[in-house]
């Protein structure tokens, strides 16, 4: 038997594929929407994926069980308290699948959300009573627990379910063996917990050790430290948790609706009637000229994370992309759940070659020539501007450009009268990702003298500048 992980970096999601030898047959846990690399593996190996796993009902994806039930007739595994519109089997704690060497034991380990499972994969070769690995889903992270505040689950408040990632904890993971390896399905940058990290695969032993809501404590310390410091979860994550529920259209039906090429008057009527312009080139690109009031959110980094926090589910999506990045720009929000997409501008940017009243440019600044201009050394560049620290409010907190104003990205559109009028803005994140958006969002609500701090918080402390 063996067991596959795939690791998506942009989401920093894992997901499986457990194969067995002897029957070709492979099981396929929290798999990510686009099954392609699955289906591929499968049919290079010559096994037949019958069976698909959800841990629980992820927030932050929409996972690719139903595509796998209609294109390989897969059967769906949910959790005893799972409810859901589509046909699935619901397993307990100690029901198992068996496939040649291979048995996938259930167990119950609520506190991320009610209906959340492990599963426990037994190399039958080896042993019968002892697991190979746990594939822990969201309850156990390398070096962290699911947090149980993200309320995706109606009903149920985070006290109760941090009482029950207690249980799941301290009654039933730490009492498997300690060579039993760790198979979670997020790695660092996830917003499941706070502190993952970027390992993907550990042990039960070394969690024992060293992951600070496995050591020995109290059920209320316990809940009072899983749920200290959350970061803030973006608001597609409600969408998501629902939508997995659902009997829904697969990625592959979604997207022959949603990518098709529109003409720059049919991109700006959308615009007109609330559709959003999403540009989904690198930043440096972007501020170099973009059509007036687009989003820049680039697919070189966390793009669908991103997309979910700043724009709508349910609002018409028109992308901009280098010819040829569309398809990759549609089917990353498909992994979202935004379907929500209007089209594409056909040609790209190449179709405003002859409307220059429609492209706007975003200014860029280097860290050095900024604190020239603080501190009034650039005369000829008018009166010094107001910096827009666009980082979490912890991040500030570690370190910041002094007299920067500190609006969280996700929060810059609700507060942005907290920007002083009449000033030049100048905008920075901790890399210049976050900055590139924060900018683009600027200038669509109306700001005109932008600047973009090349490099951001990182690049000032780079040239030994003053925090």
């Amino acid at each position: 038997m063996k067991i596959q992980q795939y690791y998506l970096a942009c989401l920093s999601h894992a997901s499986y594929m457990i194969t067995d030898e002897k029957t070709k047959t492979a099981a396929v846990v929290d798999p990510q929407r686009d099954i392609d690399q699955y289906l591929a593996d499968a049919k290079a190996g010559g096994y037949t994926i019958k069976h698909v796993f959800l841990t629980h009902f992820h927030a932050d994806f929409i996972a690719g069980h139903i595509e796998l039930r209609d294109k390989a007739g897969a059967t769906i595994y949910l959790g005893r308290r799972a409810e859901a519109e589509f046909e699935c089997v619901h397993m307990k704690g100690g029901d198992t699948v068996e496939f040649g060497d291979v048995k996938l034991e259930i167990m119950e380990t609520p506190g991320h959300t009610p209906e959340g499972i492990s599963i426990l994969v037994y190399d039958l070769a080896q042993s019968r009573t002892e697991p190979l690995a746990v594939l822990t889903g969201d309850t156990l992270f390398i070096g962290d627990v699911g947090r149980p505040d993200l309320l995706a689950s109606i009903g149920v408040t985070a006290d109760e379910l941090a009482d029950m990632l207690y249980d799941s904890i301290t009654n039933k993971l730490v009492k498997l063996p300690d060579a039993t390896l760790v198979y979670p399905a997020h790695g660092a940058g996830s917003m499941c917990g706070k502190s993952l990290s970027k390992e993907t695969v550990s042990t039960i032993g070394e969690q024992k050790k060293f992951n600070y809501a496995l050591q020995p404590m109290s059920r209320e310390a316990f809940k009072a430290i899983v749920t200290a410091d959350q970061p803030e979860a973006p608001d597609y994550f409600v969408h998501d948790a629902i939508l997995n529920r659902k009997e829904r259209a697969s990625l592959g039906a979604a997207m022959e609706k949603t990518l098709k090429p529109l003409s720059l008057d049919e991109v700006l009527a959308l615009e007109k009637s609330g559709g959003q312009l999403l540009d989904v080139r690198d930043g440096i690109d972007f501020e170099g000229g973009h059509l007036k009031g687009s989003l820049n959110i680039a697919l070189n980094g966390k793009y669908a994370t991103w997309a979910g926090s700043m724009l709508s589910h349910d609002k018409p999506i028109v992308v901009i992309a280098e010819e040829g990045g569309e398809e990759e720009a549609v089917m990353r929000l498909g992994r979202i759940g935004f379907d929500n997409v209007g089209g594409y501008l056909a040609g790209g940017m190449t179709a405003l070659a002859q409307r220059d009243d429609l492209v706007e440019r975003t200014e860029r600044i280097t860290a050095p020539a900024l604190a020239e201009w603080l501190a009034g050394k650039r005369p000829d560049a008018g009166a010094a501007p107001i910096v827009v620290d666009v980082r979490s409010e912890a991040e500030h907190a570690g370190g910041h450009i002094a007299g920067s104003i500190n609006i969280p990205l996700t929060h810059l559109d609700e507060r942005i009268g907290e920007i002083p009028a009449g000033r030049p803005v100048a905008v920075h994140c901790e890399g210049g990702y976050r900055s590139a958006i924060a900018a683009s969002l600027l200038q669509k609500l109306g700001r005109r003298d932008v600047h973009d701090i090349v490099g951001g918080y990182k690049a000032w402390l780079a040239a030994k500048l003053p925090a």
